[in-house]
């Protein structure tokens, strides 16, 4: 084999091949290093005397199916020059592992379409090896998320695994990725990401948040200069649970006719009136239930009525939008409404804010829901710190959501 294809093929240059052999269905490739190449590993001098060698067996890209080694004699030399007696190193090799760095490459190349499993199926190594040269990979490329050009943030928390576990996202709402993970949910699992977006000089334009009193209290700590946005989906959000709780109460307090009209409405009232389903009638059970009940029904319409808060032609009109709203859902006596109501006015400017920067956590939660699936696929991460490194190249396309 000529140097030219150990260069080519399998990234070895440098060294002469001395034989191939053929043995159980894998190719063994011994070369050797030439003498004038030898050089002390620890000062680089080239005055050395060679004490011995030790075999070593590397694993280089596979040929087809077949499995390819590299053997080579790694010298044992003494130094003349700083006197130091170890093993000559070894350049296509990472440290002491028994692979060779493009085969390396070429285990993250393959996981990042394929599982794991699969990946060490394939190739006939070990999972462990697998996760170790991704974990490698993905900590050089992810370790530090950068910090320094940051605008616009979204920040949310995410469940993940049983026992009640929480992590808290931060996103670049401009390049769609992950720039920090903490470790629980509220304002603590923040502090270390407030401490580097200080060294880092970065000037922060706005946050899109919910409405959680911890986070609000924080960013406006940390940011003062920010725009909070309250992010419209967490306010709907809000609002259909206080008209779920309203359905409840109603139900309670029915007779059995009423009781039989609401069964079954909860969804029909959270749903958006465009994909109420005509084969299953839920327009006209909708309906029924409305025309029985008139404080359901009121608190009904003004759910549809605030979700057009957020479509309105200016924030001029946004404002008289909101503040109309506040003022009918008071009205009604109903105590789920006046809440809802009481917290809109608390929340006023920033929920408003949204036509000054009309953003919001949207893009997060959709990273949420690839945390998810990416934790489905893998069956939960024992290693925290491999689940966090594959949530921050979770917006690179390459790196596919596999386990």
């Amino acid at each position: 084999m000529s140097t030219s294809l150990l260069y080519h093929g399998f990234g070895i240059s440098g060294y002469l091949h001395r034989r191939s052999e053929y043995e159980g269905g894998e190719i063994h490739f011994t070369i050797e290093q030439p003498a004038h190449r030898l050089r002390c590993a620890a000062c680089g001098s080239r005055e050395v005397i060679r004490r011995g060698s030790r075999e070593r067996r590397f694993r280089g890209l596979p040929i087809g199916r077949r499995a390819v080694w590299i053997v080579l004699p790694v010298p044992r030399l003494e130094c003349r020059t700083c006197g130091v007696v170890r093993q000559a190193e070894v350049e296509f090799a990472p440290g002491q592992h028994g692979y060779t760095k493009r085969f390396g490459r070429y285990v993250v190349e393959l996981a990042r379409h394929m599982t794991m499993s699969a990946v060490a199926e394939h190739l006939g190594v070990s999972w462990n090896l697998v996760k170790a040269l991704m974990k490698q990979e993905l900590r050089r490329r992810f370790h530090r998320p950068q910090l320094k050009g940051l605008r616009l943030l979204a920040i949310d928390e995410i469940s993940v695994g049983s026992g009640h576990r929480y992590l808290t996202v931060v996103l670049d709402l401009e390049s769609g990725a992950v720039v920090f993970i903490g470790e629980g949910k509220g304002a603590d699992a923040l502090d270390p990401f407030w401490k580097r977006l200080g060294r880092s000089g970065a000037c922060i334009e706005a946050v899109a948040i919910d409405m959680s009193q911890a986070y609000i209290n924080a960013v406006r700590s940390h940011l003062p200069e920010a725009t909070l946005v309250f992010d419209h989906f967490h306010v709907v959000k809000l609002m259909n649970d206080k008209l779920a709780a309203l359905r409840r109460t109603l139900q309670r307090q029915a007779d059995d006719e009423e009781k039989a009209v609401l069964k079954g409405t909860r969804w029909l009232l959270l749903k958006n009136p465009v994909n109420l389903s005509s084969e299953h009638d839920e327009a006209d059970r909708l309906k029924a239930a409305l025309e029985l009940n008139a404080p359901l029904a009121a608190a009904y319409y003004l759910k549809e009525d605030l979700r057009q808060l957020w479509s309105q032609p200016d924030k001029a009109h946004a404002a008289r939008h909101l503040d109309g709203w506040i003022e009918r859902a008071r009205a009604t006596g109903l105590r789920q409404l006046i809440t809802m109501s009481n917290t809109l006015s608390l929340h006023r400017d920033g929920v408003l804010a949204y036509y000054d920067v009309p953003i919001s956590t949207g893009p997060l939660e959709g990273t949420n829901n690839k945390i998810k699936t990416l934790q489905r696929q893998a069956y939960g991460y024992r290693d925290p710190e491999f689940f966090h490194l594959r949530i921050f190249a979770l917006h690179e396309s390459r790196f596919s959501l596999v386990g």
